[in-house]
Parts: C-alpha cells; sequence; structure tokens
C-alpha cells in the first residue's frame, strides 16, 4: 500500500487490499509483481459498492495501473491475440457504450459487456497486422499494405491502443479485415465490471460463466433494473463478497450536485423540503439552476431526465415541433435512442454485426442522414470507440395519445429507434453529461403516487439516478414549458471517416 501514488482513505484501503488479497490467491501479486500462469479457477466474486463519490471509481482505476504494472494484458474487445491464452488477462467492462466511454475518458481502456461476450473474428492476412502491433508478431509484409500504411498504423495504435482504428488507418475498412463475429466458447480471466446496479440475472450469469475472478463496481442506492423488482445482482452476494464505501470523498470539492444527491439518504426528508434544497442551492452556486423551461438547445445531445412515459412522448414532439422537424423524415442531428433488434432468429451473425457496433438496446446514438438504400440511416453512436456506422433502421416516433408509433421510414429488419430528446431515469443509468435537465414535475407526480422500491421511496431513487448523472451542471425544471432553439441542430462535430456499411446492409436486396 505504500508504493501507491494516491492516498487512501481507511475503507478504500480495506477494499483495495481485498481484491489484491483474492488476486493474490489467484495467482496475480499486485505488489511484488509474480505473476502465475492462468487456472480454471479463480477467487470467485466481490462487490465493491458505494454511492456516487465514494471512490469507486477511482479504485478501480488504481486497480487497473497494478494489475498492468504486474503484467497483466487488458482485452479491449476489438482485437484479442490467440497467444494471450497463456497470460493472465483483464477485461474492464460497463454495460452500455456511454458507460464504457465515461471510464475511457479517465484514462481506463474499457469496453462493454456485449463487445467481450461477442468476439470478432478477422482475415488471417491482416491479423498479421494485428498480432504485430500488439507486439506479438513480427513486421509484416502484406500485398497492398505499404510501408507507409504500416507506419501510419503503428503510430496510430500507440497513441489510441485500438486496432480497428490503426487498420483503418492504413486504409483498410472494416469489412476488410473483420469477416465476422462470434460468441465467446472460452473461458477468460479477471473482470471488472462498472455500473453492476445495471446488470440483470442474465448478464450477471454470461459473466460468472466467462470470468473465474470477476469483482463488481456498483451503487446500491440507484434504480435496479426493471425486470428485477428492485434488487441487484449484488444484493444476494454474501456479506464477506461485498466491501462497502461509505465516505463521501468528492465532497472535498465542495460539489452542490452530490451535496443534494446525498441529502435524499435522509428517511425524514420530503419532496417539497429536497426542492426548497435545490432552490437554496441554486442561488449559492451557478452549477445548480432552478429552471423555468427546458433548454431546447441542450435536448440534441443531452437528453431531458423524465419518470413518466406520457412526460417523454410530449417533450419529444415539442423538440421536433420547435425545430421544424417533418413528419415523414428526420432532421439530420435528431437524438435517437436504440430499443433493440428487429431480427428473425436465423439471422444471427446480423445481430451479432449490429451489437458488436454499438447498437445495443439503450445506445445513444445520433442520426446522420439516409443511408444509401431506402430504410437505412447513418448513425453516430455516443461512446462507442468506433462511432460511425450505416445500418438498416426501423425508426418510431411515438405520438401523444396515440397507441401506435409514427415510421418516418423503416428497413425490413434492423436496428429499432425511439427518439432521444428525453428519456426515461431508468434509461438515463450508466450514463453522464455535462448538463443534465431533470423534469421535477415527473417526480413529484411520483413522490404524491407514494410507490416504495427496495425499502425508499421511488422519488428518492429516481431523483438520486437523475442528479448523479450530472458532470458539470443539474437544471431543476419546475414548469413544462420549452424555450425556442438559438440554432438548428448540428452534426459537423461528429463527421468524419465515411461510415462503414455493416452485413446487414447487404440484406435489404
Amino acid at each position: 500500500m505504500n508504493d501507491l501514488p494516491i492516498s487512501f482513505s481507511d475503507d478504500q484501503a480495506v477494499a483495495y487490499d481485498s481484491v489484491a488479497d483474492a488476486l493474490r490467491k489467484a495467482g496475480i501479486d499486485m505488489v511484488s509483481g509474480a505473476v502465475t500462469p492462468p487456472k480454471d479457477v479463480g477467487s470467485g466474486i466481490l462487490a465493491l459498492i458505494g454511492k456516487a463519490g465514494s471512490g469507486k471509481t477511482l479504485l478501480l482505476a488504481e486497480l487497473f495501473k497494478a494489475l498492468r504494472e504486474a503484467g497483466v494484458e487488458v482485452i479491449s474487445g476489438d482485437y484479442e491475440s490467440r497467444k494471450l491464452r497463456d497470460k493472465r488477462t483483464l477485461a474492464i467492462l460497463a454495460p452500455t457504450n456511454k458507460a464504457a466511454s465515461v471510464l475511457r475518458l479517465r484514462g481506463v481502456p474499457a469496453t462493454t459487456i456485449h463487445r467481450i461476450l461477442y468476439t470478432p473474428v478477422y482475415d488471417p492476412e491482416y491479423e498479421r497486422i494485428a498480432e504485430w502491433l500488439t507486439g506479438n508478431g513480427e513486421r509484416p509484409q502484406i500485398d497492398g499494405i505499404s510501408d507507409q500504411a504500416l507506419d501510419r498504423a503503428a503510430a496510430f495504435y500507440a497513441g489510441n491502443n485500438s486496432i480497428p482504428g490503426a487498420l483503418a488507418a492504413a486504409g483498410l475498412r472494416g469489412s476488410d479485415f473483420i469477416t465476422g463475429w462470434k460468441r465467446r466458447d472460452e473461458a477468460l480471466d479477471i473482470g471488472f465490471v462498472d455500473e453492476a446496479s445495471m446488470l440483470d440475472n442474465k448478464q450477471f450469469d454470461d459473466l460468472k460463466e466467462i470470468f473465474p475472478n470477476l469483482v463488481l463496481f456498483g451503487d446500491p442506492a440507484q434504480l435496479a433494473p426493471v425486470q428485477q423488482s428492485g434488487h441487484m445482482v449484488f444484493d444476494a452476494l454474501a456479506d464477506e463478497q461485498k466491501l462497502v464505501l461509505n465516505r463521501i470523498h468528492r465532497q472535498e470539492a465542495d460539489n452542490p450536485i452530490l451535496d443534494l444527491a446525498h441529502a435524499l439518504a435522509d428517511p425524514a426528508l420530503e419532496f417539497s423540503d429536497f426542492e426548497r434544497m435545490v432552490r437554496d442551492k441554486a442561488q449559492q452556486d451557478e452549477r445548480v439552476i432552478w429552471g423555468e423551461r427546458v433548454e431546447v438547445d441542450l435536448m440534441a445531445r443531452s437528453p431531458v431526465l423524465v419518470w413518466r412515459n406520457a412526460t417523454r412522448i410530449r417533450l419529444i414532439n415539442a423538440f421536433r415541433t420547435v425545430h421544424g422537424a417533418p413528419e415523414d423524415a428526420l432532421l439530420e442531428g435528431e437524438p435517437l435512442i436504440c430499443d433493440g433488434l428487429e431480427l428473425p432468429l436465423k439471422h444471427r451473425k446480423r445481430r451479432l454485426d449490429l451489437e458488436a457496433r454499438g447498437l445495443i438496446r439503450g445506445a445513444q446514438v445520433v442520426y446522420l442522414g439516409e443511408g444509401r438504400k431506402p430504410g437505412f440511416s447513418r448513425l453516430h453512436v455516443i461512446g462507442a470507440e468506433d462511432p460511425q456506422v450505416s445500418a438498416a433502421s426501423i425508426v418510431k416516433i411515438e405520438k401523444p395519445d396515440e397507441e401506435e408509433p409514427f415510421i418516418p421510414f423503416a428497413a425490413r429488419m434492423g436496428a429499432t429507434f425511439l427518439h432521444g430528446a428525453a428519456v426515461t431515469i431508468h434509461k438515463a443509468q450508466g450514463s453522464q453529461w455535462d448538463t443534465v435537465q431533470v423534469f421535477a414535475p415527473d417526480l413529484f407526480a411520483a413522490a404524491r403516487m407514494g410507490r416504495v422500491e427496495a425499502g425508499q421511496p421511488l422519488w428518492k431513487r429516481l431523483a438520486y439516478v437523475a442528479i448523479t448523472r450530472a458532470q458539470e451542471r443539474l437544471i431543476w425544471v419546475v414548469r413544462a414549458r420549452l424555450s425556442k432553439p438559438t440554432h438548428p441542430l448540428l452534426v459537423d462535430d461528429l463527421r468524419t471517416a465515411p461510415a462503414p456499411a455493416l452485413v446487414l446492409a447487404r440484406e435489404e436486396g
């Protein structure tokens, strides 16, 4: 512990040492650097749990650094060398692209659970480049790939640690070097899972099959998955498997947003008391704003967080109206939320293609325009490592007081999307934005209903999750009003290389 570059609090030190001890028993000593070959069995499951600001992400990052220094290889999800099978490996996972991107911005090479469950199959010729870049092979000579192209690939990989990005820098397209995707059929080694409160039982079972050494990082105050009746996967673990962080470290930075979030733990606090606290904070600190209306300019990239579906639909239609969006088309720059895949079982490979590109349920997407074929869309997947895709799409625009959504265009099958200018707080879990707008009338409605989830008033859990999505600024919106846009929807900042077409695109013919 004395060699660590930071000073831990007592509860952090206990948690760190507990994980280190479990990994030592599994053959990895992070202090001495001694590492034994991987085994079929491991140390089992630990859960490191605590509320926002308790230092979970800091501990995850420090454990990652220590394992890397001990020689443990990190699996990114975009390429996995066959020569890693005799090495100790670590995969850092999150349930969504957005949650993984939050970790990557902090220097932690996270990927999604889907990208670990389903692995890419590389063309053997171009796999030689990947092996060379990862230090597992000699510099190759490949027809059609110049020395200058290989140099560009090496330079890109040195700065970004991405095999697909490096091969793209060499002038290759994804369809050149990735021939398909397959379900992982071999166990891995160590798995760190962030935002573990979002895991459902099926995902948890999948992870337990793959990782003999599994550490969950989660917030017990968040909302459990809808289908799990208020319970999170780590609730069922034995007490000795749970490492609880109680101290709130980021309070030292005098964060008014976290002050509000943790005030919700007071069992005597009523909704009216909490709103007075919000108003008081807004008068004291510019990071909290008492909003008399929804700011429409923010909705394209940072959705309004609501509880009720009816509220979500009304805000979405108001957003489209003020931007002059036609009923039969989408405007470039409109936000979308992936609502799943409409594909028959026989198209399993195409499903894997879509999911591997980041088009999983809950993924946030910005519409960039029509694709080359009817029903296709060019999309930017927020938080994905390779965000530009082109895919067969089914877009559903829900209307107030109408049971069936309006569909401006649709392919026969593909990724389905709802509009993303407003989302439910449940779907917002795992995401963070610089500025977050919370629609307070919905939380007031939840408070009046008196619903309880896992022993706590539902409105408090909703408020906690919504508030902690804000990284820099919280807008507590108290009226159902919408501002006018100050500029049209923007996409120029998202445009990079042309979007690679998915395999599904060729099915439509």
